[in-house]
C-alpha cells in the first residue's frame, strides 16, 4: 500500500461514490462533497437499470450519421438533435463524426469493455464483502434487433459465441417470454447471458451507508469551487472553506465541465439527455431477462417488482427538465412492446443529463495538476463503468510519489 492521502471525490452519484469506496478500501482518507441533498440525485437516479459489461458499444459507429438524418424527420425519434449557436456544442458533434467509423469503434469498444470487465468483477467482490442490497441479478440481457442489416452487423461483430449468443426471432421469444408478441416483426437477437440488472440509485444508498460507517469518511454538503493556486496545484473551496487535502479527484459529471473552465480547461464534456419510467406492474407481466429493443433504442430492465424503461437521447437540450411529449411516446412504445403493460398503474417519469465525451470513452486519469484527478465522461454507462474506473483512480493513487 502507499502513503495514506487524504483525498477530496468532487460529486455524489455513481462514479464519485464508486471513486470514494475504492479510496476508502486502499486505506486513504476521503472527503465526499456533493451540492444536492442526497447523493445520486442526478444522472444516476432514474437509469436504465442494466449492467451491460459486453454491450459497450459507444454510439459514435460508421452508419449513425445516416441513421440521424433520417431520425431528423421523424416526430417520435430514439435521438433528437436541437442545433444551436454554441461553440461547443459544434466543437463536440464535430469530434462525435470524426468518431463515426468502424475502426475507431472497435478501438474505442475495446477500452471502455476492458473498464467494464473490470466494473463487474469489482462489483461482485464489493456484493460478497457485504455491501447492501440494491436489486442486483444476473438475469442475462437481450438485445433485439428488428433491421435485418443492422442484426447481420451485430451477429458479424461477435467475438465469444459463449458471452454473446446469436439468436433467431423464436429463440429471442424462447429466452424471454413476454418479448414474445415482437417475434414476426424481429430479425433476430444476441443474448449476453451473464449481464446483470440492479437499481443504481439503491446502489448509491448501499455504497454511502458503507462509507458513512468508515470513521476515515466525510461527506460535504455544498457546492464546489476550484482553485488553481501554483501552475502545478489546485485547491477545493466548499462554501467558503478550503478543504485541506492532498488530492483531487473531480468525479461531478456533467458539471465537471463548468467547474473546470474557469481553471482555463475544456473538458469535451456534453450532456446528452435521456429519460425513464418506472412502472409498478403485475409480476406475472414482468420480464425477468434485460432487454434492449435496438432500433428504438429502449432498453426494459426489471427492478424487484418494477419495470424500468428507458430510451432516448436528445442532443442539445438545456436542462434535465422533463419533456411531456416524449415521455408519453417512451410509454405508448413501452405498451405497444409489452401490452400486459396498459393495466399498470401510472408510471413514474425522470429525465437526467447523461456525461458524454465525443468518442463515448471516459476520461479517466491525471491532469496538468499534479493533486487532481479526473473521473469523468462515462455518458449512459455510468453505471456499467463505476467500479473499473474507480479502480483506476485507485491505481492512480496508489503509484503516485507522497
Amino acid at each position: 500500500m502507499s502513503a495514506r492521502r487524504t483525498i477530496t471525490v468532487v460529486g455524489g452519484g455513481v462514479v464519485g461514490l464508486t471513486t470514494a469506496y475504492a479510496l476508502i478500501q486502499a486505506g486513504h482518507t476521503v472527503t465526499l462533497v456533493e451540492r444536492e441533498d442526497q447523493v445520486g440525485s442526478q444522472a444516476s437516479f432514474g437509469n436504465g437499470g442494466q449492467l451491460s459489461y459486453r454491450y459497450v458499444r459507444p454510439l459514435a459507429d460508421a452508419g449513425v450519421p445516416l441513421d440521424a438524418v433520417s431520425w431528423l424527420f421523424q416526430h417520435h425519434s430514439p435521438i433528437s438533435l436541437k442545433l444551436r449557436l454554441d461553440w461547443h456544442q459544434w466543437r463536440w458533434l464535430m469530434a462525435f463524426l470524426g468518431a463515426c467509423n468502424a475502426q475507431t469503434n472497435q478501438k474505442n469498444t475495446a477500452k471502455i469493455l476492458e473498464i467494464a470487465l473490470r466494473s463487474q468483477s469489482v462489483l461482485q467482490h464489493w456484493r460478497q464483502e457485504g455491501l447492501g442490497d440494491f436489486l442486483w441479478r444476473k438475469p442475462g440481457k437481450l438485445v433485439v434487433y428488428r433491421d435485418a442489416r443492422k442484426f447481420a452487423k451485430a451477429a458479424r461483430a461477435v467475438i465469444n459465441p459463449q458471452q454473446e449468443q446469436v439468436l433467431t426471432p423464436a429463440d429471442c421469444a424462447r429466452v424471454e417470454p413476454a418479448f414474445g408478441s415482437l417475434t414476426p416483426v424481429l430479425a433476430g437477437g444476441i443474448f449476453s447471458p451473464e449481464d446483470e440488472v440492479a437499481d443504481c440509485n439503491l446502489f448509491c444508498q448501499a455504497l454511502l451507508a458503507a462509507l458513512e460507517a468508515s470513521p476515515d469518511f466525510c461527506r460535504v454538503h455544498g457546492a464546489a469551487q476550484l482553485e488553481e493556486t501554483t501552475t502545478e496545484r489546485c485547491r477545493v473551496r466548499v462554501n467558503g472553506i478550503v478543504q485541506d487535502t492532498d488530492l483531487v479527484v473531480l468525479a461531478a459529471g456533467l458539471a465537471s465541465r463548468s467547474l473546470l473552465q474557469p481553471l482555463g480547461l475544456d473538458l469535451p464534456l456534453y450532456g446528452l439527455k435521456g429519460y425513464s419510467l418506472t412502472m409498478d406492474a403485475p409480476a406475472a407481466t414482468l420480464p425477468s431477462v434485460s432487454v434492449t429493443d435496438y432500433d428504438n433504442r429502449v432498453v426494459y430492465a426489471r427492478l424487484g417488482d418494477r419495470l424500468r424503461i428507458a430510451a432516448m437521447v436528445d442532443i442539445g437540450a438545456l436542462d434535465a427538465r422533463i419533456n411531456p411529449e416524449r415521455i408519453e411516446a417512451l410509454r405508448r412504445l413501452a405498451v405497444e412492446t409489452l401490452p400486459a403493460l396498459s393495466a399498470s398503474s401510472p408510471p413514474t417519469p425522470w429525465a437526467g443529463m447523461r456525461p458524454a465525451t465525443p468518442t463515448g470513452v471516459p476520461i479517466v486519469g491525471r491532469t496538468r495538476w499534479r493533486n487532481m484527478l479526473l473521473n469523468v465522461g462515462h455518458g449512459a454507462l455510468g453505471f456499467t463503468l463505476s467500479g473499473g474506473s474507480a479502480l483506476t483512480i485507485r491505481d492512480i493513487v496508489e503509484g503516485m510519489a507522497p
